[in-house]
This record gives C-alpha cells, structure tokens and sequence, in this order.
C-alpha cells in the first residue's frame, strides 16, 4: 500500500494560503461577493465622509471589520482542509497497519 493522495488537498490549501496572504496585503480578488461588497461599499462610504469634511472612523472600522472576516474565513478553511489532509494520512496509516497485522508471517 503506497501513499495516501493528498495532491488535491495540498494544492487546495496552498492555493487557500496564498489567497489569505493576499487579503493580508489588502488585495481584493481572493474575497466572496459579500465580502467585497462590504470593502467598496466601507471604502465608499468613507470617501463620501472625506469629501463632505466628516470623520471616517466608522468607514474605517466597517473596512478593518471586513478584511477581518475574509481573513478568519479564510484561516478556517485551511484550518479544516489541514485536518482533512491528517485524517486521510490517518486512515491510509491504519489501513496498512491492519493489512500488516493480517499477514502470517
């Protein structure tokens, strides 16, 4: 019994760490539809208050609030396609063990 396959898994969460290092550098293209329209609609806003003379600190933290969750999503994503990669590594592991066990000699 050779390796577990977990090309699919590893390509998926480096594809899901790259695109949080991206929402980490304030780049829109790896967030959702909510998720970026909660960015523009704050950046909007915000620059709406700018050019009227008011205070931004509520655009602000609507921003910081959006990147914020993009990023939590993001790192449960990883989080759980982690612990679906050890559980396949798991399983294969057990599979050859009991294969092993089963032998006469």
């Amino acid at each position: 019994m050779g390796k577990p396959d977990t090309r699919r898994l590893d390509r998926e969460i480096r594809t899901a760490e790259r695109k949080l290092e991206a929402v980490r550098n304030r780049e829109l293209w790896p967030l959702n539809s909510r998720e970026s329209r909660a960015v523009l609609g704050a950046a909007v806003s915000g620059s709406y208050r700018v050019t009227r003379g008011r205070s931004t600190s509520r655009a602000e933290q609507r921003l910081d609030t959006a990147w914020q969750s993009a990023e939590t999503r993001l790192m449960a994503e990883i989080a759980a396609m982690q612990l679906e990669r050890a559980q396949i590594v798991r399983d294969a592991a057990k599979a050859k063990a009991a294969k092993k066990s089963t032998g006469w000699f």
